[in-house]
């Protein structure tokens, strides 16, 4: 059999599981896997995604273990699983060290892949999702570069030692592999998502629109240098990792292969919003857009969005991007950068550029009329 019959045939006995497909992460997975032909997708989350993008979407709430025994029998044949699912607690920055969130989040993972493992027997690749709290960025700057092979956190409390260990038990003796990947801050598109600055950023254009303004302020605080990556580049970088020989058992930081400083990139963020930028203007997003429901509802009307109440749309985002975009910092902070030497050289080589990736996702938001048009 030739090697190109052989790819063929793997693609199309591909079976993907999204585990979180509400999510930022998810969402983008859905999106990639849809464009792969006879690739069949399973996803699963509390409730139904904006979009499924042709998956059959399954009802599971991950923390119910009994409904994931329950459902297991549907994963028959499942190939390769994306586990995007996150448990996040209100006051998002401080609940990630606190017990009951990586509890949660540990169990979440272990109610899901028991039964999928006795239904799956053909399991071939598991990718689990990190980031840059395995260096402690959410504690301590990090050392530049942070490498994949200093990760030297394990002392502080996360749930993604929990996960990992499971996995790393999981898998011995058994034929799939898996690949831990750490992306920096992902943008892209996904509604009601615990960390995603681009409806955040999308409800403070639109509030700063209704009061009159054609310039928009930045809200953060001093900048820093920093990373972002694309979702949909993340989501190729899945789909590589499952496949990929040398991605098998590894992990690899993900990144668009630029840096950025908040302050810098914010005039492509507010021409993209379709304003001029304005000054530095600093505004807890969270503690003062948040609780303006009655202004959204009458922005919604106004421009016939379907974007749904603001905390349905927003999620734990205001406060994410108050954290990110160092709202309250008078200096500029550590650099917070990571090396995806490891990855490129691996095989997976994509770039995309960060005010670019800026620019695709708003007016995606907007086409999709989640925003107001620009």
């Amino acid at each position: 059999m030739s090697a190109a019959h052989l790819a063929t045939s793997e693609t199309t006995s591909k079976k993907i599981l999204i585990a979180g497909a509400t999510g930022l992460v998810g969402t983008a997975a859905m999106k990639h896997f849809a464009t792969e032909p006879g690739c069949e997708v399973i996803a699963v989350s509390r409730r139904r995604p904006d979009e499924t993008f042709g998956a059959r979407w399954l009802q599971l709430d991950l923390t119910d273990d009994a409904a994931c025994a329950a459902l297991g029998p549907e994963f028959a044949g499942v190939t390769h699983l994306v586990y995007a699912a996150l448990h996040e607690r209100p006051g998002l920055v401080a609940g990630w060290q606190e017990e009951v969130q990586i509890r949660t989040n540990d169990l979440m993972l272990r109610n899901l892949f028991e039964p999928l493992e006795r239904a799956a027997s053909g399991l071939r690749h598991v990718v689990l999702l990190q980031g840059t709290k395995a260096y402690g960025v959410h504690v301590r700057p990090l050392s530049v570069p942070a490498r994949e092979n200093r990760s030297e956190m394990h002392e502080q409390p996360n749930f993604y030692w929990n996960q990992e260990r499971y996995l790393r038990e999981r898998q011995a003796g058994k034929a799939w592999r898996w690949s831990i990947l750490r992306p920096v801050l992902i943008v892209g598109v996904s509604v009601g998502s615990a960390m995603n600055v681009i409806p955040a950023l999308g409800v403070y254009a639109a509030m700063t629109r209704r009061a009159g303004k054609t310039k928009l302020d930045y809200p953060g605080g001093t900048g820093r240098v920093a990373q972002a990556v694309d979702a949909d580049l993340l989501a190729r970088c899945i789909a590589w990792s499952g496949e990929a020989e040398a991605a098998g058992n590894e992990i690899f930081n993900v990144t668009n292969g630029d840096v950025f400083v908040w302050p810098n990139v914010w005039p492509a963020i507010a021409d993209a919003l379709g304003f001029e930028a304005g000054d530095h203007a600093p505004l807890a997003l969270d503690r003062e857009i948040r609780p303006r429901e009655a202004e959204w509802a009458e922005i919604c009307a106004t421009h016939g969005l379907e974007a749904g109440t603001l905390k349905d749309f927003v999620g734990l985002s205001f406060e994410y991007a108050d954290y990110t975009m160092g709202f309250g910092r008078d200096k500029p902070g550590p650099a917070a950068i990571v090396s995806t030497i490891k990855l490129m050289q691996a095989g997976f080589t994509e770039v995309t550029d960060t005010e670019a990736m800026f620019r695709k996702c708003f007016a995606e938001m907007q086409a999709r009329r989640r925003l107001p048009p620009r």
